[in-house]
């Protein structure tokens, strides 16, 4: 694998740029989001991946986490919604399944590092999704969530980019909702991983672009 720093808020909207002019072969379905039928999907943003401490650090979250917090920002302010999602296992691992075989580590509920990280902490009016496998719609009731708030429009950010990232914006695919995925708001452990995720979801699932882009259609 690359560097796992291999992006950094200096470096971010140069390797975004970047990004999207690689993946531009392949993106030939371009969207543009209608905020009065969008929310926001922030994918496990807990401190077993954000804080510098945990052995599950992911450095390049470091420089996407402003945009997250821009995207927060501007959700809330237009009184859209904004879900959050948390990956944890029980404590005795008993829903861990194969998942627990596979990386030997899992993110306990009711520990610290389960909790999702204090610079974006939700309200308390802001639903919170907990899942036990990498796609959020998989065994809970966030379709149930998105089809009682009319959502057609899905802004996905977090971590990791090609993992729950990924499986979510394939399943919300699968389910007939567009679907926005941010190159500079997800994060995994190397430049790869991440690109390679840009790629396919370009080519086959989501129209793949930048925050400002989000930004920008709340101000028309």
């Amino acid at each position: 694998m690359s560097d796992p720093t291999y992006a950094t808020c200096e470096s971010l909207d140069e390797k975004a740029e970047n990004w999207l002019q690689q993946i531009a072969p392949y993106g030939k379905h371009q969207l543009s989001l209608n905020p009065a039928t969008a929310a926001l999907l922030v994918i496990d943003l807990q401190n077993y991946f954000v804080e510098p401490t945990s052995h599950s650090f992911l450095p390049a979250v470091s420089a996407v986490l402003p945009n997250v917090q821009k995207l927060i920002a501007v959700f809330r302010q237009f009184k859209r919604p904004v879900i959050y999602t948390t990956h944890v296992h029980k404590p005795d691992g008993s829903d861990a399944g194969i998942m627990g075989w596979w990386w030997g580590d899992m993110i306990r509920e009711g520990h610290t590092e389960a909790e999702i990280h204090a610079s974006i902490a939700p309200r308390p009016d802001e639903r919170i999704i907990k899942k036990h496998r990498y796609s959020a719609f998989f065994n809970t009731d966030l379709e149930t969530v998105l089809r009682c708030a009319k959502i057609e429009d899905l802004v996905i950010c977090g971590v990791m980019t090609n993992l729950c990232c990924e499986s979510t914006a394939r399943d919300a695919y699968f389910r007939d909702y567009r679907v926005f995925f941010l190159a500079d708001a997800t994060a995994t452990v190397c430049e790869e991983m991440h690109l390679a995720t840009l790629i396919n979801l370009s080519y086959g699932f989501a129209h793949v672009g930048r925050t400002e882009e989000i930004l920008k259609a709340f101000e028309h």
